[in-house]
């Protein structure tokens, strides 16, 4: 290294280990801000078609989003999904307001039909006809075109309400 590098190096160091001090724990917060509201998920159901997804905790929620929830806690869940917290992944198919109603095991939103329920779960437990009415306020109707799918169709999901809701996710895989 030459004496003017040398002097350089000394002279701007000091001040250059200053800067990077004050700066780390500005960008730490920023780094941390971020983390506490996004998430990396992996799905392992077939229910949604991809297998790794983004979620973003404060993204608004509104028809068509894919959202990822706790489900209620039922003996179906644990006999399908193993023991302990499951998060479920489904699509927003109804918002506050809409109305749900059921013909036969054909599920309708605003009276256009959206999906078809089955009696029982591929395990044999049965399943029961989701709620029916008006979606209410901090609540939606989820559901997915796989057609096991566990969803708003069934009263063991029902509406998934913000309670239950971590955020809104896209598919990145």
């Amino acid at each position: 290294m030459t004496p003017f590098a040398s002097r350089l190096v000394r002279t701007i160091k000091r001040p250059l280990v200053l800067t990077g001090l004050v700066l780390l724990p500005l960008g730490w917060g920023a780094v941390d801000a971020f983390a506490k509201g996004h998430a990396f998920l992996i799905n392992a159901s077939p229910s949604l078609p991809n297998w790794a997804f983004w979620l973003d905790k404060h993204a608004r929620i509104e028809r068509g989003s894919l959202i990822f929830f706790e489900p209620p806690a039922s003996r179906l869940v644990e006999v399908h999904f193993g023991k302990g917290a499951q998060l479920f992944g489904k699509r927003v198919l109804g918002v506050p307001g809409d109305v749900v109603s059921h013909r036969g095991h054909e599920v309708f939103i605003n009276g256009r039909k959206i999906a078809a329920r089955l009696d029982e779960t591929r395990l044999g437990i049965a399943l029961h006809k989701g709620p029916e009415g008006t979606i209410p306020d901090g609540c939606f109707y989820t559901g997915t075109s796989h057609p096991r799918g566990l969803d708003s169709r069934y009263a063991e999901i029902g509406f998934v309400c913000r309670g239950q809701i971590l955020g809104s996710g896209r598919a990145i895989l």
